[in-house]
């Protein structure tokens, strides 16, 4: 069970990017893709059979999991994230700091 998820608002805490705010579009393994975040530019060929032009192209970049942290809605700040066991043997998430289940 990840403590980050696609979907997730996050907070960059370290790097060109620290401070900003965004939505996790994709989680692999150790590494998450934030909406606007780390934006990067590529030169791709184009491909006509796909009709794709070719030129460059910005798009966000990977970001190691450990530099973004769960954005708190209430407080709008980054907080640490851990696990409780509800009454039924679901397993959820909830902030370390006010013990609020981040999805039930």
């Amino acid at each position: 069970m990840n403590r980050i998820r696609k979907g997730d608002n996050v907070l960059v805490i370290t790097g060109k990017n620290k401070g900003q705010k965004g939505e996790v579009l994709r989680v692999a393994a150790d590494r998450v893709v934030v909406q606007n975040i780390n934006i990067v530019k590529r030169h791709t060929k184009g491909n006509p059979q796909a009709n794709q032009p070719g030129g460059i192209v910005e798009r966000e970049a990977s970001i190691h999991i450990s530099n973004v942290m769960l954005l708190n809605q209430a407080t709008g700040k980054g907080e640490r994230v851990g696990y409780k066991t509800l009454g039924d043997g679901r397993k959820v998430r909830v902030f370390r700091s006010s013990g609020e289940a981040i999805d039930a």
